[in-house]
C-alpha cells in the first residue's frame, strides 16, 4: 500500500490540467501558423506577411517542438511520470530558440510590446513547469 504522503495535492492536479490547457492553446496557435491559408496570410499587414513568408524551417520546428513537448509533458505529469521533466526542458529550450529568432535575428517585423510580454509569460510558465515536475519528483508524487 502506498503512503498517503506521496499522493499529489489538489493544487498539483489543478496546475497540471491548467498547464495542459495552456499548452493545447499553444498547439492550436502553432497549427494556425503552420497551416495558414494564402487568403488569411494576404489579410495580414505587409510586415506580418513578410515575417511569415520568411520564417526559417528551424524556427517553425522549434515552435512545434515547444508546444508538443509541453503538451506531452503535461500528460506525463497527469500520468505521474518523471519523464515529464525532460519534455518540459526540451520545450523551454525550443521556446528560447524560437524567441531568439523573433527578437534578435528576424528583421521583417517589429516585435510589439504585447508580444514581448507574452513571450516572457511563455518562458516563465515553461520554467515553472520544470520546477513543478522536479518538485513533484522530489515529493514522490511522480515516478
Amino acid at each position: 500500500m502506498k503512503d498517503s504522503s506521496n499522493k499529489p495535492t489538489t493544487a498539483f492536479w489543478i496546475i497540471s490540467v491548467l498547464a495542459l490547457l495552456w499548452n493545447i492553446m499553444g498547439v492550436v496557435a502553432y497549427l494556425g501558423q503552420a497551416y495558414m491559408t494564402e487568403e488569411v496570410l494576404k489579410s495580414l499587414p505587409l510586415t506580418e506577411q513578410e515575417y511569415y513568408n520568411n520564417v526559417p524551417a528551424w524556427v517553425t520546428a522549434a515552435f512545434a517542438i515547444a508546444v508538443f513537448a509541453g503538451v506531452f509533458g503535461c500528460v506525463g505529469l497527469l500520468m505521474k511520470k518523471k519523464w515529464a521533466t525532460i519534455l518540459f526542458i526540451i520545450s523551454l529550450i525550443s521556446v528560447i530558440a524560437q524567441f531568439t529568432y523573433n527578437f534578435l535575428i528576424q528583421s521583417d517585423m517589429e516585435v510589439s510590446t504585447i508580444h514581448m510580454i507574452w513571450s516572457f509569460v511563455v518562458i516563465i510558465i515553461a520554467i515553472l513547469l520544470i520546477f513543478l515536475s522536479r518538485k513533484s519528483a522530489k515529493e514522490g508524487w511522480i515516478s
